[in-house]
């Protein structure tokens, strides 16, 4: 399991208020099946998306539909929100970070504008993904119903 260089496990918290699903629930197979790696998701009930972790922004995709996070351990964490929103090009999405920026845990990085990307057909489903975990890491999921931005929902470790 990913531990800090103390050996301690790094503590995640959710990305959005609302509703948090083992990633393996997605409706995208990339996402379910930890192509990517895995995580947790997240139905999100307002338009705010949060860090979920303490750390420097690494990259902000242009159409602003994922952003991803390094943390002084070295995990790599990408935020992908929604499904299939790369075709909205950028609508219904406002970012808050550049690249190099330091975040903390809970510190707003964006807004869905949920109405209009559930009008355009696409799933707001925000999918939290640690994407270089080693084979001696692992991401413990604890928490899974609807939760607050400083509820504590897994470790990796």
């Amino acid at each position: 399991m990913a531990t800090d260089s103390k050996g301690l496990a790094t503590v995640i918290f959710p990305v959005a208020k609302g509703e948090v699903l083992p990633i393996t629930e997605v409706n995208d197979e990339v996402f379910s099946q930890k192509m990517m790696g895995d995580g947790y998701a997240v139905n999100p009930s307002t338009n705010t998306v949060v860090s979920p972790v303490d750390g420097t922004i690494q990259s902000v995709f242009p159409t602003k539909h994922a952003i991803g996070i390094k943390t002084a351990s070295g995990i790599e964490v990408l935020i992908h929100l929604g499904i299939d929103t790369v075709e909205l090009e950028g609508e219904g999405f406002e970012t808050f970070v550049e690249e190099g920026q330091e975040v903390i845990a809970g510190d707003k990085i964006a807004e869905m504008d949920l109405a209009s990307i559930k009008k355009a057909g696409k799933d707001t489903t925000i999918m939290v993904v640690f994407t270089n975990l080693t084979e001696n890491q692992d991401f413990e999921l604890i928490q899974t119903h609807d939760i607050s931005e400083d509820t504590e929902i897994g470790r990796v470790k």
